[in-house]
């Protein structure tokens, strides 16, 4: 793994950051739009995933890191859940519903992955990923 020195470099962030964007375009037109409630979650669940990955890198620390990169992979459950309460409603159809589903399980291995990564690693904290520190 390369040196990153910003979360913006993550691949964790960039997926996230990619499910934001579909998110908040599902959400923003159509009938999930007037759920006003479930919408909001919806909004919610996808934005704490990226503010959870850049938080949590942005504090410095390997262990913190690791703490902020759970409840990020626990959002993005939360988000499947609420995809399906959508898809149920039915707000969603199938394709679109496979699509955001797909990617949200997606989000959660990439930090998943990190997560492994960063546990079985002796480096000093997350912005020297990959610096064998």
């Amino acid at each position: 793994m390369a040196t990153v020195h910003r979360f913006e470099e993550l691949t964790a962030f960039k997926k996230a950051r990619e499910l934001n964007r579909r998110v908040y375009r599902v959400t923003r037109d159509g009938p999930l739009a007037k759920d006003y409630g479930l919408c909001d979650q919806l909004r919610r669940s996808s934005v704490s995933v990226m503010s959870n990955i850049a938080e949590g890198f942005e504090r410095g620390g390997r262990k913190e890191f690791i703490q902020f990169l759970s409840t990020a992979k626990g959002s993005a459950g939360e988000l499947r859940g609420q995809l399906i309460a959508a898809y149920d409603a039915p707000f969603l159809d199938q394709a679109t519903f496979d699509e955001l589903y797909a990617l949200a399980e997606e989000v959660g291995r990439v930090i998943a992955g990190l997560m492994k990564y960063l546990q079985s690693s002796d480096i000093a904290g997350p912005k020297y990923l990959g610096s064998g520190r």
